[in-house]
């Protein structure tokens, strides 16, 4: 893993990834706090899970406190690429468009989005 790839986060890695793209920099407390709005989970098990974030390069830690605090050392975008390229490459053997087809078709998409999506393909058009 080069030190711009992100590595891949487990659901509750990515949950938290979430929490501090959201928050920003946070302690144990803040994530947890966060976390709980949606489902209960203790402080030891989300401190766990920062500590193995922080060993595998997910997250960087400020020990220059008492409460140690945390952030995400990827960007959202950048952890969500990531992802993608591993989507794209087990499930649809690269093929971005076997990607794009399904993920229309998997949730309703609002006409908002859908002109979201048509200002894209205008623009990757005149990028050709």
């Amino acid at each position: 893993m080069s030190k711009h790839t992100p590595p891949r986060p487990t659901d509750g890695e990515l949950e938290i990834l979430k929490v501090l793209w959201a928050k920003g920099p946070s302690t144990v407390r803040q994530v947890r706090e966060m976390m709980c709005r949606s489902r209960e989970i203790g402080y030891t098990t989300v401190l766990k899970l920062l500590q193995i974030m922080a060993e595998k390069g997910l997250v960087l830690r400020d020990e220059s406190e008492r409460s140690h605090v945390y952030r995400a050392r990827f960007r959202e975008e950048q952890t969500q690429r990531q992802l993608v390229r591993e989507l794209l490459a087990k499930a649809f053997g690269g093929s971005a468009n076997q990607l794009v087809m399904q993920a229309l078709r998997a949730k309703k998409v609002s006409s908002a989005e859908l002109a979201e999506i048509r200002k894209l393909l205008d623009q990757l058009e005149e990028g050709d």
